[in-house]
């Protein structure tokens, strides 16, 4: 009842602000009408009775006989004929008050006059005409007085009429649109229901994106299920007690490049803790802390050796040590050739559709291939049974899951690309594309954020390798080894627990404004990435001065702080990337700035984890704009710092994250005018809406959290084993018969 009357009562409030409308209109129509008619009526009855009034003039007696008949209409009141000033005849009811003097002066300058005269009785309308003979000799006046009480009575009547009619006409209009939309409602439903029951074989086109998401949330949920992952909140003590229960609480090894504790010196000589800027990182370091384990890394740091036992080691997080990291060291030579050459410079831009040409070079394979051995003998040592779980992550490492096959032949081995996967004609410009899949099939489980890098790797491994596609199951098989290849979303920790040193948002508004030397109402926006030419930052800043151009209101008013940590400097397109945004960014400081206002603040360096947290509760918006990214979980940091469900997310349709947060802005960043009239809707959005935005995105990422992506992976990967020992005890079996 309460739906149906939001729906009636606006309706009828505009119907009723249309008749009023349409009233006031039609009563001025209609009194001009009138007007109008009483003009017409004087003018026939002059000119009929003209020359009666012509022969008789002069004769009184005659003169009021016709008077008398001119004034049978019974809507002229009286009449008199008027010589100059002076009265020649009249009938009994015209008034006194209307003078022949008044009306000889009236007549002066013009040869018909019409006014309004105000008695007792009420107001008249007063219609004199000049009476001429045939020698155009002048006579005198005829004077004719209408009662025009009439024309109230009519006015009423007429509104009377049109309100009435116009109720009617709403009523009718709202009971005929209600009863439209109920029954366009349930038809809609219907087919709704058809389409996601499976029902329709060919859904309309307006169901087609829903059903597509709806079907692919389901499946999800069903999947998990299926597999033993529960619907409920997950968090550190659910994983662990996933892993207790699935796996028998066994260490979980895992394999990055990138370490998740970097120890440098700093400017006294002081070994400090610094956190890389990964999206990795950020996902799996939690994982860790929950389930215990071992972190196999590359050792970066200025420090890192002096803080290792003699077999590279150290126990992390400081102050908790809840996991092992083992860092592995590598020469600059193996650095270049592996991390900066094949993966940077040849696999990152071969995954990434950002128009930077892959470069691959022979001496740089044979430096990725060694460097994979070296890591794969790392993780063998830090195993303790021949069964281990291993989660070998990302691109540096495509070759490792087979070489750790070949020394632990029952070890569960879950690789995760974290990175795009390109279709098989792109890969196929790999000149090693066979090593690099067989690598990978070295996997039991080889894991995508998306479905669509599921089916690009399944459509690679289909063009380049011999082997059996098992569509049904989602898996590849080679000879007695199954691989299977699964979507898992990532996500980020949830609570996060990094918030628990940041201060609450108008705290935080507060001293970043102070930081970048901003007014207290100042708009803030913020961008937050390494600097790196997939991420959009030069299309970012772009959309900035653009915004600034097409909307002066927020001229003076709108900052965007972009913190970019240093990448890969000794790549040269990073260095020429890290000059051009160095360039643009004071181009546009320098077009729109005005006293001590900037609208770009440009923070390169590395940002502790609390700085960067406060800069997503400071902001008004935060813009990611990557060309091309597999997830992208700074878009889900900020939702989550958000816990006021206050601030907007324009995020690009080319990340995974876009198909989680829907209810962000998503625009496309080569388009520069969609994405400068989103930041503009952004800034004027209503507190109200931002809440409903952000409340809905921030629900989806407390149930979609990094504990349940390493639970799915975990759980899949038990299941896995269960099945692989099933069909070795009933091989040997058959071996004893």
């Amino acid at each position: 009842m309460r739906r149906t009357l939001r729906f009636l009562l606006p309706l009828i409030g505009g119907l009723a602000l249309l008749a009023v409308i349409g009233y006031v209109i039609l009563t001025r129509t209609t009194a001009q009408w009138f007007e109008k008619d009483l003009e017409l009526r004087s003018q026939l009855a002059v000119e009929s009775a003209r020359t009666s009034l012509e022969r008789h003039w002069t004769e009184a007696g005659e003169l009021e006989l016709i008077l008398g008949d001119i004034t049978r209409d019974e809507r002229i009141m009286g009449t008199a004929a008027c010589a100059g000033d002076a009265l020649v005849a009249a009938t009994p009811a015209f008034p006194g008050s209307v003078t022949c003097a008044y009306i000889d002066a009236q007549l002066a300058v013009a040869a018909s006059w019409t006014g309004t005269a105000d008695l007792a009785t009420g107001a008249v309308r007063v219609i004199a005409r000049r009476i001429v003979d045939h020698d155009n000799k002048h006579l005198g006046a005829l004077v004719l007085v209408h009662d025009v009480s009439f024309l109230a009575r009519r006015e009423a009547t007429t509104r009377n009429f049109l309100l009435a009619a116009f109720f009617i006409l709403a009523l009718s209009a709202a009971v005929v649109t209600l009863l439209a939309a109920r029954f366009a409602w349930r038809g809609w439903t219907r087919e709704l229901r058809r389409a996601l029951s499976g029902d329709a074989a060919d859904p309309a086109d307006d169901f087609r994106p829903l059903v597509s998401d709806v079907r692919t949330l389901v499946e999800r949920l069903v999947g998990e299920r299926e597999e033993g992952v529960r619907a409920g909140p997950w968090g550190p003590e659910r994983l662990r007690t996933t892993l207790t229960e699935h796996l028998n609480g066994e260490r979980i090894v895992i394999l990055a490049n990138r370490e998740p504790y970097i120890h440098e010196r700093d400017t006294d000589g002081k070994v400090v803790v610094l956190h890389p800027a990964s999206g990795l990182v950020t996902a799996l370091e939690p994982v860790m802390r929950a389930c215990s384990g071992v972190w196999v890394a590359h050792g970066s740091g200025g420090a890192d050796r002096d803080v290792v036992d003699d077999r590279s080691r150290i126990r992390v997080p400081p102050g908790e040590e809840s996991y092992r990291l083992r860092r592995v060291w590598l020469t600059e030579r193996e650095e270049n050739g592996y991390y900066y050459g094949f993966s940077n410079e040849g696999l990152w831009p071969l995954c990434h559709v950002a128009h930077t040409r892959p470069l691959f070079r022979t001496e740089d394979w044979a430096e990725y291939v060694r460097v994979n051995q070296r890591f794969a003998d790392a993780v063998c040592e830090e195993v303790d049974t021949d069964d281990p779980v291993i989660l070998v992550q990302d691109y540096h490492f495509a070759l490792a899951p087979k070489m750790i096959r070949a020394a632990l032949p029952r070890a569960t081995i879950i690789t995760f690309w974290h990175i795009p996967w390109p279709n098989a004609e792109r890969f196929g410009i790999c000149p090693w594309r066979e090593e690099l899949l067989a690598g990978l099939l070295g996997s039991s489980i080889v894991g995508f954020h998306t479905q669509q890098h599921c089916n690009n790797f399944i459509d690679s491994v289909d063009a380049f390798m011999e082997s059996r596609i098992d569509r049904e199951t989602t898996a590849i098989v080679q000879g007695r080894h199954r691989t299977l290849v699964r979507p898992y979303p990532i996500s980020i920790e949830w609570p996060l627990s990094k918030l628990d040193d940041v201060p609450a948002t108008e705290d935080c508004r507060t001293a970043v404004r102070r930081e970048l030397d901003l007014p207290a109402d100042a708009l803030l926006g913020v961008g937050i990435d390494r600097l790196d030419y997939t991420k959009g930052i030069e299309e970012r800043l772009r959309a900035v001065d653009d915004l600034l151009g097409r909307y002066p209101e927020f001229r003076g008013r709108f900052t965007f702080a972009q913190l970019a940590a240093p990448s890969r400097t000794k790549i040269e397109r990073y260095r020429d990337l890290n000059e051009r945004i160095e360039t643009l960014a004071a181009e546009i400081n320098a077009r729109w700035s005005s006293g001590t206002y900037r609208p770009i603040a440009l923070l390169r360096a590395h940002h502790e984890p609390a700085t960067v947290y406060r800069y997503y509760r400071a902001a008004e918006l935060c813009y990611v704009s990557s060309l091309h990214d597999g997830m992208n979980l700074v878009a889900k940091e900020f939702v989550a710092a958000r816990d006021d469900e206050q601030g907007v997310l324009v995020l690009s349709q080319f990340t995974g994250a876009a198909r989680d947060l829907s209810e962000a802005l998503i625009v496309n960043p080569y388009d520069l005018t969609q994405a400068t009239d989103a930041l503009a809707v952004a800034l004027r959005m209503a507190p109200r809406e931002q809440r409903e935005r952000m409340r809905s995105m921030r629900r989806l990422i407390a149930e979609f959290n990094v504990y349940r992506w390493a639970g799915r992976m975990l759980v899949d990967a038990a299941g896995l084993r269960r099945r692989e020992r099933l069909h070795g005890r009933f091989a040997a079996m058959r071996a004893n018969a």
